[in-house]
């Protein structure tokens, strides 16, 4: 009885082992202005799997970043139609261990008091700018991943002229692929 409860034991710790392994999935943002690679954190699985559901469905194809903050935020995810909305929010998957550091690629939420659960956006999402991150931000929004290439990028997006609702004067649009 007792090399059975180990034998279990030895199973679910390599089946445990065998997912936190699994190699986090990548993805490529192409804008008007160049290419963003984020890569996605496999400890926020619903906002990873979110993420690539929309991705797959071609939900960004076309569409655009539509306020932006220099010094703070990019932030994107209606569709090419204009669509805000997918119809349905994302369950929060806040963890201490993912800050708001620059190039951190998070969702975005309605506020506290109308969503004091904090779920997400189903398909808004930002990429911090700030070279010193948005650490108010920490423990109020899910951060699911984060840029590993095309910091630049997002630097240039940042730094481009806005109108009324940190909307770009001139439209700054993307497309999403899945790489990994």
């Amino acid at each position: 009885m007792k090399n059975l409860f180990l034998v279990i034991v030895l199973f679910f710790s390599i089946q445990l082992m065998a997912q936190t392994d699994k190699p986090e999935t990548v993805a490529l943002i192409h804008t008007t202005m160049g290419d963003i690679t984020v890569k996605l954190y496999n400890d926020t699985p619903l906002h990873r799997d979110n993420f690539i559901k929309l991705v797959n469905e071609g939900w960004y194809e076309g569409s655009y970043f539509h306020r932006i903050i220099q010094n703070f935020m990019i932030q994107g995810g209606h569709n090419k139609d204009g669509k805000v909305d997918p119809g349905y929010t994302i369950e929060a998957e806040i963890l201490p261990i993912h800050s708001h550091k620059k190039g951190a690629l998070a969702a975005a939420r309605l506020g506290d008091q109308a969503n004091p659960e904090k779920r997400s956006s189903g398909c808004q999402f930002y990429i911090v700018q700030n070279q010193n991150g948005t650490p108010h931000l920490d423990g109020g929004y899910t951060v699911f991943g984060e840029v590993i290439m095309g910091l630049d990028v997002v630097d240039k997006i940042a730094a481009v002229q806005t109108g009324r609702g940190d909307m770009p004067v001139k439209p700054i649009t993307m497309t999403i692929e899945i790489v990994d």
